[in-house]
């Protein structure tokens, strides 16, 4: 499956290995991931406004390598839950590729006290969303792609 086609059936994004930007443009791809990390912070208020915050705990934003873009979360470790997110999405691939479901569209984990769900946005952007300890997985499944679809349709618009 392509790229493209995988970025429209809503897939989790594969992982590249090794860099497509060209080592003699450092100061271009940190401008570039200002910029784009400056439209997520502006989707995640606008989806922060939006959504059942009764359900959602927080939103985070990470690249596919697991670096932190932005977040709208308290009480947990950014860094550690981007990190987590990215390796769940590498394994949710592999899950669901050895047992030919086809690609994953999302991953989801329910603790005790709460769940959380990691989504792909685009090819290079997941984002992770956090649900509160009284959330029922099936409304916490519902919101967190309310929240996917509006941030999607947020960075669709620039």
């Amino acid at each position: 499956m392509s790229t493209q086609a995988a970025q429209n059936s809503g897939a989790l994004p594969l992982r590249r290995r090794g860099s497509t930007t060209p080592v003699a443009a450092p100061a271009m791809a940190r401008q570039a991931a200002g910029t784009n990390a400056r439209k997520m912070t502006e989707a995640l208020q606008e989806i922060h406004d939006s959504i059942d915050t009764i359900s959602i705990n927080g939103v985070l934003i990470a690249t596919r390598d697991g670096l932190v873009l932005c977040g709208v979360t308290r009480d947990i470790e950014d860094d550690g839950v981007a990190a987590m997110a990215a390796a769940s999405a590498g394994l949710a691939s592999q899950f669901t590729s050895q047992a030919r479901i086809g690609l994953p569209k999302a991953v989801f984990f329910e603790g005790d006290s709460g769940q959380v769900g990691v989504f792909g946005v685009d090819e290079d952007t997941l984002m992770v969303v956090l649900g509160k300890r009284d959330t029922t997985m099936g409304m916490f499944n519902v919101v967190a792609k309310q929240a996917l679809t509006l941030l999607q349709n947020v960075l669709a618009r620039d």
